[in-house]
């Protein structure tokens, strides 16, 4: 499915201005059909499921109980 810059925006929840410097700059792949830029939604699958991922991992570090300390006695 292709959507506009607009709607890509709503998509990603970033500003407008950003999605078409994105777009210029060939961060994001696109379409110019003349009037307007047109950029295929499947190509933000992976980006979504890489950010899940590193948000389990982070969950499951600050989920990771402290170990106990262990008894050292000072040498000095």
């Amino acid at each position: 499915m292709y959507l506009t810059i607009k709607e890509t925006a709503d998509y990603l929840s970033i500003e407008e201005g950003t999605v078409r410097a994105l777009v210029l700059q060939g961060r994001i792949r696109s379409i110019f059909d003349g009037e307007t830029y047109l950029i295929n939604q499947e190509q933000f699958t992976t980006h979504f499921e890489q950010l899940e991922k590193y948000k389990k991992m982070l969950e499951d570090y600050l989920n990771e109980p402290i170990p106990e300390d262990i008894d050292v006695k000072d040498e000095d």
